[in-house]
């Protein structure tokens, strides 16, 4: 079982000026002149953190990673002004002009892979191999199926506790009634939003795990932020016509690529990467039997450095 590379700090970190309020932090680790590889985070809303950086042979890669718009580092935190998909693709395009690379990997899971599928549709020329984990295509039923009617069914008394805090009448639609709480002006109404829907999800994303999952509430403001993008998102549909991706992937280049699933991942189920691996031919699809959704899962982890590793080989 391959296991993380070393901690590492990075070379460099710079900060991306944009022509609206958000700064973008981006950061250089590993060999500046190795293997350009780009770090997409899931979210939306989350961030990066150091150990997304030991996914990559830091000899061999010249590892890029940032924080999205409105998150972690990037800031304002929580702002979802200025803040859409085609925001973040030219944010991930500015980066690349900024450092003066040609072509590069991408790297991304969950909305990470929504997002690194949208780049290489928007700008095929710019990509050189493409290493997917639980890949979230962002269409109706893909967030029907964790917010409305699917996995409810498999854990209904986490669903009863999660919706037990809405009015019937916001239970009728509640990416808005969580949309509606989060950008609340009352802070007793956004952290009670916020806490109830990284409760289910953090249920949903452990549910594997042996121990019971238990929320962080040492950041509260930090949770709060996170929610408002990821409703900001959700409730705008991505930002993104249904079915695009799919739709466009006839645009994506023959390169190299690696599409990674948990068996066990009901956060994002397995159909969305088999659909994607079966409408692009040269793509390697890995079902690893036994993870979920999460990168740092031993076996997910074991998965995702070979393919870093692999793909090292078939880039250089």
């Amino acid at each position: 079982m391959k296991e993380l590379y070393p901690e590492i700090e990075p070379l460099e970190s710079h900060i991306l000026e944009t022509n609206t309020d958000h700064t973008i932090y981006y950061e250089e680790v590993g060999n500046q002149a190795g293997i350009p590889i780009i770090f997409l985070h899931g979210g939306p809303g989350s961030g990066c953190n150091e150990n997304h950086r030991r996914y990559f042979n830091p000899d061999k890669y010249q590892i890029i990673l940032f924080d999205q718009r409105g998150c972690n580092r990037s800031k304002p935190n929580g702002y979802v002004e200025h803040s859409t998909t085609t925001d973040i693709l030219d944010d991930i395009e500015e980066i690349r002009n900024q450092l003066n690379i040609d072509k590069w990997i991408l790297f991304g899971g969950s909305w990470g892979a929504t997002l690194a599928l949208l780049y290489a549709e928007t700008y095929p020329e710019r990509v050189s191999g493409i290493i997917l984990r639980g890949t979230f295509l962002a269409r109706k039923c893909d967030f029907d199926w964790f917010a409305k009617s699917g996995v409810n069914k498999i854990f209904p008394d986490y669903w009863q506790e999660f919706i037990s805090i809405f009015s019937d009448n916001e239970k009728n639609d509640l990416v808005q009634s969580l949309h509606n709480r989060v950008f609340s002006n009352q802070k007793e109404t956004q952290l009670e939003a916020a806490k109830a829907w990284a409760l289910w999800a953090g249920r949903i994303v452990t549910h594997s795990f042996t121990d019971e999952y238990v929320l962080d509430e040492e950041d509260m403001d930090k949770l709060i932020n996170e929610t408002r993008i990821e409703m900001h998102y959700a409730k705008n549909k991505y930002f993104i016509k249904e079915n695009q991706i799919l739709e466009n992937i006839s645009k994506i280049p023959d390169v190299p690529i690696t599409i990674i699933h948990g068996r066990k991942d009901l956060t994002c189920l397995p159909e969305s990467s088999w659909s994607v691996h079966n409408k692009l031919l040269n793509s390697k699809l890995v079902v690893v039997s036994d993870a979920g959704h999460l990168a740092g899962e031993p076996a997910m982890v074991n998965a995702l450095v070979t393919a870093t590793d692999h793909m090292a080989e078939l880039v250089s």
